[in-house]
């Protein structure tokens, strides 16, 4: 689902265009889509280094109807704000099966508050552990999605992807220095946090 504030980057070939909230990446790509067309034009979302698919065929009103609506479909005749139901709002609770062994489970019956509180406190303080190597990990996989796109045959592209995974920093950014120039600093930011301890 589309997010109208959430923050990315915009590629027209190799040069970057526009970085900011999807609302104004989206209005600037469809700007130069509409003035050439044929040229490969890029939407990444920035936090996971993924391709965000704008319609950018669609008219400008109608493109921007559907960020900022997107449970509304662009080719209905009467498009319109989505109105949730009445009823009770969502809490963000997200039942879904686990699977333990019985021993798991007759230690979480006798935890205080049950099963669901214990699980969300040990989910919580791993987090806690993690954060670092999590934060780490996830800007190395954002950073190899991008470059994959981007300058997936690129030269050094083999040889910087092995450096990112490895935590080699210098090595990363001495395969980069033949990319063209946005892609290159675009590839580094990603990675600010995939080189940190």
């Amino acid at each position: 689902m589309l997010n109208p504030a959430l923050r990315c980057t915009a590629f027209s070939g190799s040069t970057r265009i526009a970085t900011g909230e999807l609302r104004h990446v989206a209005m600037k790509a469809k700007q130069v889509f509409d003035t050439h067309p044929e040229r490969p034009l890029r939407v990444f979302e920035d936090a996971g280094g993924q391709t965000v698919e704008l319609p950018l065929e669609l008219p400008t009103v109608d493109l921007l109807r559907l960020i900022e609506y997107p449970e509304v479909r662009a080719d209905t005749g009467n498009a319109h704000p989505y109105k949730r139901p009445p009823g009770r709002p969502k809490l963000g609770v997200v039942p879904r099966e686990v699977t333990l062994l019985p021993r798991h489970w007759d230690w979480l019956a006798a935890q205080p508050g049950g099963a669901s509180v214990a699980l969300r406190r040990l989910v919580d303080e791993a987090r806690k552990v993690s954060a670092g190597e999590d934060r780490r990990r996830a800007a190395q996989e954002a950073t190899y999605r991008f470059m994959l796109v981007m300058a997936g045959d690129a030269p050094g592209f083999e040889d910087a992807a092995r450096a990112l995974f490895a935590g080699d920093a210098g090595r990363f950014e001495n395969q980069l220095l033949a990319w063209p120039e946005d892609v290159r600093e675009h590839a580094l930011w990603l990675a600010t946090d995939a080189f940190g301890g």
